[in-house]
């Protein structure tokens, strides 16, 4: 059993009263009692051990009794641009992209967007919380404030872009793309991002590439049949992660 706490929280090591909604669900769902132990971490990269010292009135009290060695997180510092997406469908990558890694969600906002506004940032933050106790990891990823297109590339970086942008009307196979990169950087620090942008449903215009291209990105394909815009994040983090890992 696996729960985030807040770092300032954690700092206290005794008498950690959980919110609301974790003693819910320790109590109700779990159904565990004082003298349990659980896993915690802090959403920065630290797990812990930690004993429930005392459940009253609904609350949840829990003492840190140590650290957890953790080698769950990638070397590797991937950022997903996304355009936004409709319904569940934007939860959904929210979910199996934390899953698979990620460090980083920043929901975009492009010309074929059938979302153009959302107030369900805080919504996708809770969505990648839940993922990442679930999954094992120990870094929450950040999901950002939607962003224009043309402005992505000036908020989030001032130099040129180390990614892929993917287009089902075309671009080098992935495997060409991985090289493409390899051989343009070291990647030797991991912090060094590595963009990986998704369109819409609609997909993204000829512009929106170009321009994208123009800041460093690689446009690069999933092959011939042309997937679901969910999926095609989903596919998109795996293949990049699993092929960069390897050869890094």
């Amino acid at each position: 059993m696996r729960i985030f706490i807040h770092p300032k929280d954690i700092e206290k090591k005794e008498g950690i009263k959980l919110n609301e909604d974790k003693s819910h669900y320790l109590i109700s769902v779990v159904r565990l009692k004082k003298g349990d132990t659980i896993e915690i971490i802090d959403g920065k990269g630290k797990a812990y051990e930690a004993k429930i010292s005392e459940i009253s009135k609904g609350n949840v009290f829990v003492n840190i009794i140590s650290e957890i060695p953790s080698d769950i997180e990638s070397d590797l510092n991937f950022i997903l641009c996304q355009s936004i997406l409709k319904g569940e469908k934007m939860d959904i990558v929210i979910q199996k992209t934390t899953e698979l890694g990620v460090k980083e969600i920043i929901p975009v906002i492009t010309e074929r967007c059938l979302v153009k506004k959302t107030r369900k940032i805080k919504r996708w933050q809770k969505i990648a919380e839940e993922s990442v106790e679930q999954c094992g990891r120990t870094v929450i990823p950040t999901v950002h404030e939607p962003v224009q297109f043309g402005s992505l590339f000036t908020v989030y970086c001032s130099q040129q872009m180390d990614g892929f942008i993917f287009w089902e009307e075309g671009g080098l196979p992935l495997k060409d793309a991985i090289q493409r990169l390899l051989s343009s950087t070291t990647l030797h620090h991991p912090n060094t991002p590595i963009f990986i942008f998704i369109g819409p449903e609609g997909g993204l215009t000829f512009e929106e590439v170009q321009l994208a291209e123009k800041h460093g990105l690689i446009r690069t394909t999933l092959g011939k049949r042309i997937l679901r815009a969910e999926t095609a994040a989903i596919v998109s983090v795996a293949f990049v992660q699993f092929l960069l890992e390897e050869r890094h």
